[in-house]
């Protein structure tokens, strides 16, 4: 079972409970320096969905990558051993791409794979400076042909695009194996993503249910 809800959210930062990666501060360079970040794309409406298995979370992510377009940054954001890189490899596979190949690039800091679109899967867990990312050459990443994903994107967040699709990930107390996951877009490209996303989750004959929930 698979439980869906569809609530409006604004942008809160919840403090770490323990010592962790370093956030990452310095200037955005390049084509995304000084993008507008307006108020309207702070606050848009979640899908909030819960999985029972990394299954059911491969899924979801094969799902969300027909919703995704070249050039699309998705900051993936979670707990180690959330199963951020069990949601990569669903969005690898619907780009074409074998999941097995995917392995998190905690030391590498970006793997490239090749499919239908290229998928650029970043970890920026380790950096403790500005120019280990800025030296990734990471503009011509997010601003190319591929899709974009960044694990622990919300230690980089300064140097992403003004519009982007947050994805938090978060371990259910009650189930081992439970993931509660929160798809929320930054600005409106993704918006109407996640709408459309929405309704096929919806429609889907996989046994899920879905709820348009406005608290």
């Amino acid at each position: 079972m698979v439980l869906f809800l569809l609530r409006p959210t604004c942008r809160q930062r919840k403090g770490r409970e323990s010592p962790g990666p370093c956030r990452i501060e310095g200037r955005r360079r390049g084509i995304l320096e000084n993008e507008p970040r307006s108020m309207e794309a702070e606050v848009m409406k979640a899908l909030i969905v819960s999985t029972n298995s990394p299954e059911e979370t491969l899924v979801l992510g094969r799902m969300l990558a027909r919703w995704l377009e070249p050039g699309d940054t998705i900051n993936l954001v979670g707990d180690l051993g959330a199963g951020k890189t069990v949601l990569v490899k669903g969005i690898a596979s619907g780009l074409g791409i074998d999941p097995a190949q995917v392995t998190s690039p905690t030391f590498a800091l970006i793997h490239e794979y090749t499919g239908d679109v290229p998928l650029f899967h970043f970890d920026a867990y380790r950096l403790k400076q500005p120019e280990e990312w800025e030296n990734l050459g990471y503009e011509e990443y997010l601003r190319g042909n591929g899709i974009s994903v960044v694990e622990w994107g919300d230690l980089v967040e300064p140097y992403l695009p003004s519009e982007y699709l947050q994805v938090k990930i978060e371990r259910e107390a009650a189930q081992g194996d439970g993931r509660t996951i929160e798809l929320r877009p930054i600005g409106r490209r993704f918006h109407q993503a996640i709408q459309e996303l929405g309704k096929e989750l919806q429609h889907a004959d996989l046994g899920y249910r879905y709820c348009d929930n406005h608290r």
